[in-house]
C-alpha cells in the first residue's frame, strides 16, 4: 500500500463492489464480517447485483444494500453508476471483483479511498493497490477477499503479522422464512414431515461441471428407496433442463423447484435439508454458510480454491491428468465426471446422512 489509510473512525461511508457470481458472493462474506469488526461504526454499503442481493436479507454486517446490474455495458452505464456512487459521498471503496469497470467507477465517483488488488491494468485507479498473492491457487477463494481486509488493517493499526481465524460465514434464515419455504415445498407437493434431501445436477457457467444426468436419478432412486427422504431438485431457470432430465430417468417422482424460487426462498429451502448433493455451485457455498451438510461432486474445477467451507462438506472426485482444467466444455470425453459412479456418491451420500442423523439424536434433537 502507498498511503496510510485514517483511524476507522474518521472513516464513516465505505462503499464494497460485490463479487459477481452467487458462489463468489458467498465467499466474501468472512471478508465483509471483518470489515464490519474493523470499521464498527461505519455505515457499510454493499453495491451488489440484483441475483445476488436476497443473499444478504438477514446479515448482520452491512447498513445497505446498492443494486447494479450484472454486466456493465459500455461508457455511459459506468458513469452513470460513478454519478450515484459520487452523490453518496463515500470515503472508501473495497473492490472484491478483479476487472478494470470494479475500479473505474469509484475511481471515476471520486472516492478518495480505493482499495483492491491491481490486477487488469488498473493500479492507477487504486489508492491503495494489492499485489495478488503468491498462493491464491492454492488457499480457499475465501482467503483471497480476506486478504484485502487483512491489508486494510495493517495500514489502519500499522500491526505487521496478522493472526489469521477461519473464515466465518455463518448465514442465517429466520423461522418465518423457513416456515415460508415449507409452505413453498408444500405448494409443489413435498411432504415435510419426511428428510429433505436437495440435488442441485446442473451448473449456469460451466456444462463440464455436470455430473451426468443419468447418475443423479440412478443416485436420488436410491436414497428415495433407502433412506426414506424426499428428494428436491434446485437451480435456476437456465438449470430447468438438467433438472428435467433427471426427473425423466427417474423410477420415482421427486419435487423440481429448479426455476420456480427466487434465491431468498431456495436459501431458505437450503437451510432446511438434511443434506445437499451438487455439482461445483453456488448452492454448494450457500449450504455450508448454513451449515447444512454438502456432497460436492468436482471434476474440472480446483477443489483447493472453491470447495464448499464447512466442517459438514465433503467432495467427491476422480482426477483425470487432465483436471483442473478450468474449461466449461469438455473438449474430449468428460473423464473426470465419467469416472465417478453413482454407486460412490451413494455411498458416501448414505453415510453423511447416517452421521448427521446419529449426531442429531445425541443433541436430543
Amino acid at each position: 500500500m502507498v498511503k496510510v489509510l485514517p483511524k476507522p473512525d474518521c472513516v464513516k461511508r465505505i462503499v464494497v463492489r460485490g463479487a459477481t457470481w452467487i458462489g463468489d458472493a458467498v465467499m466474501t462474506v468472512p471478508a465483509l464480517r471483518e470489515l464490519r469488526r474493523l470499521f464498527p461504526r461505519a455505515h457499510i454499503t454493499l453495491a451488489t447485483y440484483s441475483g445476488a442481493q436476497e443473499l444478504f436479507l438477514e446479515t448482520d454486517f452491512i447498513d445497505e444494500l446498492l443494486i447494479h446490474d450484472q454486466k456493465i455495458r459500455g461508457a455511459g452505464q459506468i458513469l452513470e453508476q460513478a454519478r450515484e456512487w459520487r452523490g453518496r459521498n463515500f470515503d472508501m471503496a473495497v473492490i472484491f471483483p478483479n476487472s478494470f469497470a470494479a475500479a473505474l467507477i469509484p475511481f471515476a465517483a471520486r472516492v478518495s479511498l480505493r482499495v483492491g488488488y491491481s490486477s487488469d491494468g488498473r493500479r492507477l485507479l487504486l489508492t491503495h493497490p494489492l499485489s495478488l498473492p503468491a498462493w491464491r491457487e492454492t488457499r480457499h477463494e475465501a482467503f483471497y477477499y480476506l486478504n484485502i481486509i487483512h491489508a486494510l488493517q495493517r495500514s489502519v493499526f500499522g500491526v505487521e503479522h496478522i493472526q489469521e481465524r477461519e473464515p466465518v460465514f455463518d448465514l442465517r434464515v429466520s423461522e418465518e422464512r423457513q416456515e415460508a419455504a415449507r409452505s413453498v415445498l408444500r405448494r409443489h407437493g413435498a411432504n415435510t414431515s419426511r428428510p429433505l434431501i436437495a440435488l442441485c445436477p446442473g451448473s449456469t457457467n460451466s456444462r463440464a461441471k455436470r455430473w451426468p444426468a443419468e447418475r443423479y436419478a440412478a443416485l436420488a432412486d436410491g436414497l428415495i428407496e433407502d433412506c426414506g427422504v424426499e428428494i428436491i431438485l434446485i437451480g435456476s431457470k437456465e438449470e430447468l433442463d438438467v433438472s428435467e432430465s433427471v426427473a425423466s430417468k427417474m423410477r420415482r417422482q421427486p419435487i423440481t423447484l429448479t426455476g420456480g424460487t427466487n434465491l431468498a426462498e431456495s436459501i431458505a429451502v437450503l437451510s432446511l435439508v438434511e443434506l445437499l448433493i451438487t455439482n461445483d455451485t453456488g448452492p454448494a457455498h450457500i449450504a455450508a454458510a448454513l451449515n447444512r451438510p454438502v456432497l460436492a461432486v468436482f471434476g474440472p474445477t480446483n477443489p483447493l480454491t472453491t470447495y464448499p467451507f464447512s466442517a459438514s462438506a465433503e467432495i467427491i472426485r476422480r482426477p483425470p491428468a487432465c483436471a483442473p482444467c478450468m474449461l466449461r466444455d469438455c473438449p474430449i470425453d468428460h473423464r473426470c465426471m465419467t469416472s465417478i459412479t453413482s454407486e460412490e456418491v451413494y455411498e458416501r451420500a448414505h453415510a453423511m446422512i447416517a452421521r448427521a442423523r446419529s449426531e442429531f439424536a445425541e443433541v436430543g434433537g
